[in-house]
C-alpha cells in the first residue's frame, strides 16, 4: 500500500449543513472511500491503536431504536417502513431514501442531529490514554463531517476487489454498485479533499503497517498545530 498526505480541503456539503465544530482535546480523524474499499478495517486497525472510533452506521441503528424517531420517520416515509409494533424496516426505509432525495433529506434531518449528540457523548466519555477520535461513516463528505476532521484517510482499493466484496456480502452486481456510488459523492472528489491515502489491495498486513504509519504522520502533524486550527 502506499500513503499520500496533503492539506485536507473543505467543500459544499449537499446533504446538509455543516455541523459546529466540537472542542475536543485530541484529533479528530475522518475515514473515507469507496463502497467495500475497507473503511471498517481501518477503523478496526485505528481501534487497535488506541483510537475511539464511532461507527455511525452502529450509531444510526440506536437511533432508530428511538421511539419519538420511529414515530417520525413513520409519520413522514409511511406504514410502508414500519414493521408490526411500529419498530423502521431498515431495508424498505433504505430502499424509499434511495428513490427520492426530498424524502432522504427529510429522513436526515431526523437523524443526524441524535447520531450527533451520541456520537459527541461517546468522543466525551473516552478514556484519557485514547490518542485520538476515529469516525466511520459512509457519507463523511456528503453530510459535512470532514470539516470536524484534522484529518481524513482515504482508503483506496481497486474496484474490482471492491466489487467482489459486495457481490459477496450483500449480492451486489457490478451495475448495482454503481447505481449506489452514483448516488455519492465521486470517489475523485472524496480522494482530493482526503488528506492522506492508504491504499488497499487486500494485504491486511500491509494495509495494517501503512495504516499504523499513516497515524503517526497525522499525530506528528496535529502535535505542530494548536488545538483551535485543526479543524
Amino acid at each position: 500500500p502506499r500513503v499520500t498526505t496533503r492539506p485536507t480541503p473543505h467543500g459544499p456539503t449537499p446533504h446538509g449543513p455543516t455541523p459546529q465544530r466540537p472542542t475536543l482535546d485530541r484529533p479528530i480523524i475522518g475515514i473515507a472511500g469507496g463502497i467495500g474499499s475497507g473503511k471498517s478495517a481501518v477503523a478496526r486497525m485505528l481501534a487497535e491503536l488506541g483510537c475511539e472510533v464511532c461507527i455511525s452506521d452502529d450509531v444510526a441503528r440506536q437511533v432508530l431504536e428511538m421511539p419519538e424517531v420511529c414515530a417520525a420517520i413513520i409519520a413522514r416515509a409511511g406504514s410502508s417502513v414500519a414493521l408490526p409494533g411500529g419498530a423502521i424496516d431498515r431495508s424498505a426505509l433504505a430502499h424509499a431514501m434511495f428513490s427520492d432525495r426530498t424524502l432522504r433529506a427529510d429522513i436526515e434531518a431526523i437523524m443526524h442531529p441524535r447520531i450527533e449528540a451520541l456520537r459527541r457523548a461517546q468522543f466525551a466519555a473516552a478514556p484519557a490514554s485514547s490518542p485520538a477520535f476515529v469516525i466511520d461513516a459512509p457519507l463523511l463528505f456528503e453530510v459535512g463531517l470532514d470539516r470536524e476532521c484534522a484529518a481524513v484517510i482515504f482508503v483506496d482499493t481497486p474496484r474490482e476487489l471492491r466489487l467482489s466484496r459486495v457481490g459477496e456480502s450483500r449480492g451486489w452486481d457490478d451495475a448495482e454498485l454503481a447505481r449506489r456510488e452514483a448516488s455519492q459523492l465521486a470517489l475523485e472528489e472524496k480522494r482530493r479533499r482526503s488528506s492522506d491515502v492508504v491504499e488497499n489491495h487486500g494485504d491486511r498486513a500491509r494495509l495494517n503497517a501503512e495504516v499504523a504509519r499513516v497515524f503517526e504522520a497525522i499525530l506528528s502533524r496535529c502535535a505542530d498545530v494548536p488545538r483551535a486550527q485543526r479543524t
